[in-house]
């Protein structure tokens, strides 16, 4: 039996590599995308356009504008002169805020009086507007402790004084790119899976299986196993460029880390086979992986959290494999977390896993007598 799975799963690596079209796949699409996700992704603002329209030009005012002028995350595109100019730069989206200083900014600061900065936000991308606005809130909060301290004002009674615990320069990167780690370790698992069968059912050697002395426990390992080596290959990749590359600080348990990156392959496999079993061309293989692909990382919580989602799409989540490793990977690189915290999140996808297998088994079964 060992030999017949054997030779099966030698045969499936040859026929992988020997096309080109399969070594693109495999080799150029994870080095793209780590490195766009890696880059490019990320919930954090920089060089956010600033316009500024200082009717005071007195001396607290400038000093605001300076603190913004030496932020990384803003960049002043315009001086305006008059309320004319503001809506144009908001329309044509060159700023995403406008800081407006009133003429008596500066001599109501002086009398120890509250005066207003008004902040005017582009609205249309409202998570950025927020985001914005935060940064902004920060800058003017720390004028306002500086200018408090300098004036000898009472200062109130509770300061708050923040500690980020697992990302302490809550810096977004850590958050996303462990993330990558199963985004495209399903992606290439699921092109493999997904096209194994097809591919052969449309060139014609499927049917020489039907007079192998092959039984269709022995096809479906065989046909599991190159994409569960090229899925942990194509893992420790990535997991090799986030914590040498981007630096991302691997804190946890390896082990417990390979462990649910294998009971995440076993749940991709058995359901990359079983769209490869029902479909006739490698097209509607790639089609049933795309169809599946799309809802799987949206309902991840690779981006959008989970616990923001309607009630009964959250239930959905429950069948997608990748809600699950994401917990892991994520609890792994950045908590330090162990076999004793992530057990709760390996259980469901083996059982996804062992189902989906068991269901590709059927069908085999189906097809081959």
């Amino acid at each position: 039996m060992f030999s017949r799975i054997l030779a099966l799963t030698i045969k499936e690596f040859i026929a992988i590599l020997k096309n080109k079209k399969s070594r693109m796949v495999l080799i150029l699409p994870p080095i793209a995308q780590i490195i766009v996700f890696g880059y490019a992704a990320t919930f954090d603002l920089n060089h956010v356009g600033l316009g500024v329209y200082n009717e005071d030009q007195g001396i607290v005012s400038r000093d605001i504008i300076a603190r913004f002028q030496g932020s990384k995350t803003f960049k002043i595109v315009k001086y305006i002169s008059n309320d004319s100019e503001i809506a144009p730069l908001i329309d044509l989206q060159k700023a995403t805020a406008v800081l407006h200083f009133h003429r008596n900014f500066s001599k109501e600061m002086s009398k120890g009086k509250p005066a207003e900065l008004q902040v005017i936000l582009d609205g249309r991308n409202s998570n950025t507007a927020l985001i914005a606005l935060n940064y902004i809130h920060t800058i003017v909060a720390d004028f306002n402790r500086h200018w408090a301290e300098g004036k000898q004002d009472r200062m109130p009674p509770a300061r708050l004084k923040v500690r980020s615990w697992f990302n302490r320069m809550l810096d977004s990167h850590w958050f996303i790119i462990p993330g990558i780690v199963a985004l495209l370790t399903i992606v290439v698992t699921l092109e493999v899976t997904a096209l194994s069968v097809a591919k052969e059912r449309e060139a014609g050697t499927f049917d020489q299986l039907l007079v192998t002395p092959m039984t269709p426990f022995e096809i479906l390992v065989g046909k599991s196993l190159p994409g569960l080596i090229i899925g942990t290959l194509e893992g420790t990749f990535i997991i090799l460029v986030t914590v040498f590359w981007f630096d991302i600080p691997l804190r946890g348990s390896i082990l417990a880390l390979y462990t649910g990156l294998f009971t995440f392959l076993l749940s991709a496999i058995g359901i990359g086979l079983m769209i490869s079993s029902i479909s006739v061309t490698q097209q509607q293989g790639l089609m049933g992986a795309f169809m599946f692909l799309v809802p799987s990382v949206v309902l991840s919580g690779f981006a959008t959290p989970i616990a923001n989602m309607p009630e009964l799409v959250q239930k959905l989540t429950l069948l997608n494999p990748m809600r699950y490793f994401l917990v892991i990977v994520r609890s792994v690189f950045l908590q330090g977390a162990s076999f004793d915290l992530l057990w709760t999140q390996y259980i469901p996808m083996a059982v996804i896993g062992i189902v989906s297998l068991a269901v590709a088994g059927s069908l085999f079964r189906k097809r081959l007598y």
